[in-house]
């Protein structure tokens, strides 16, 4: 899954990255290393510009909310549930798949973060023991430094409650797409560890390698078929993971320390 991710860099930088043409300097984020559901986000997409004579589709830069709420939904209230979709079922749930066809987005990051429980813990939980499980988080990032682009969604919703003039008559919000976890190994992965993602969880955000941003982001491309080719994971060996503060377990804190790199945890502790 995806339940915190770190995202620092700056509108400049992803404007380059992303060869975007329009942001809002009034939208641009501050960078947050500790990404959490409900957050405003910054996300790519392809879109008209409101109110322009010309309707071709322009790269923008947008600040989105994450989570999800169905253009049909009768209130925001299930948001915080709905920040990821899996690939495997994304093109028929309803709450996705008008989304899948015509609002596809990506989640520009650094990385993600994913809590791996000690196998003692897990014993221990076995056993019926009530135990607080320990949990060591990791942080998941590409192997060369480039950005981690996350394959999503975006949709609007009216609140009927509000007049039409009011700034939150509308909200924006977006998912970010999930599938099966690599069990290749992973790129510099230490002696002692993860030696997969898998062994990590089970499941991981679908990152987007870049010869699949321009097709993942072109409004045009509405074949359901077609647009399920794109969610094949991307070739093995790209990502490396490393042990992070609990620091980071804390929504509150935020900076760039909680990247900083632990020593592995010792043997026989997590795997």
């Amino acid at each position: 899954m995806c339940g915190r991710y770190a995202a620092s860099r700056g509108a400049g930088e992803l404007a380059e990255i992303f060869e975007i043409e329009k942001w809002e300097p009034e939208e641009t984020l501050v960078p947050d290393y500790n990404v959490a559901p409900t957050k405003e986000v910054h996300v790519v997409l392809d879109r008209p510009l409101k109110d322009a004579e010309d309707r071709r589709p322009v790269r923008q830069l947008r600040k989105l909310r994450w989570g999800l709420v169905p253009s049909w939904a009768k209130s925001p209230e299930g948001a915080a549930r709905m920040i990821n979709a899996r690939a495997e079922t994304v093109h028929e749930k309803p709450s996705y798949r008008r989304a899948f066809a015509a609002r596809r987005c990506i989640l520009p990051a650094d990385g993600y973060y994913e809590w791996v429980t000690g196998t003692q813990e897990r014993e221990l939980e076995v056993e019926g023991k009530r135990k607080r499980p320990r949990k060591q988080p990791y942080f998941v990032t590409p192997a060369d430094g480039s950005v981690f682009a996350m394959a999503g969604l975006y949709e609007f919703w009216r609140d009927r409650t509000l007049p039409d003039d009011h700034p939150r008559a509308w909200w924006a919000t977006c998912s970010v797409i999930t599938t099966e976890a690599e069990q290749t190994p992973l790129a510099g992965a230490p002696a002692e560890g993860p030696r997969s993602l898998h062994d990590i969880h089970p499941r991981m955000p679908l990152m987007l390698t870049p010869d699949r941003w321009d097709a993942w982001l072109d409004p045009a491309r509405t074949d359901v078929d077609d647009l399920r080719t794109l969610l094949a994971p991307p070739p093995p060996g790209l990502m490396r993971a490393y042990p992070v503060s609990t620091a980071v377990s804390n929504v509150r804190n935020n900076g760039p320390e909680l990247l900083r790199e632990l020593p592995a945890p010792e043997e026989g502790t997590l795997f």
